[in-house]
């Protein structure tokens, strides 16, 4: 199951894949904004996000505004192999 080298978005939970879709669509995220969003629980976002991170799709940083949060966001590799949306092309920078 999990630690496998050839892990992928597809082998991971639903809760993982509707965290992946929801900072795809909405950019980067505080965990509290991704629970409001997602309508999932802190504790099945918190493990959906560690899923994420383990496979390297999702980044994490410092979220200036609040640094007791961490924002989390689609790392490039994971936005262009996924053919990235409109939102993605059109802001990035």
């Amino acid at each position: 199951m999990a630690g496998t080298d050839e892990e992928s978005l597809d082998d991971l939970p639903p809760s993982a894949k509707l965290v992946f879709k929801v900072l795809q669509y909405n950019g980067p995220l505080t965990q509290k904004g991704i629970v409001e969003e997602s309508m999932l629980s802190a504790r099945t976002v918190r493990y959906a996000l560690e899923r994420l991170e383990g496979i390297g799709i999702v980044d994490e940083d410092v979220y200036f505004a609040d640094a007791r949060q961490n924002l989390y966001q689609l790392n490039e590799v994971a936005a262009a192999a996924d053919g990235g949306t409109e939102k993605e092309a059109c802001c990035a920078e």
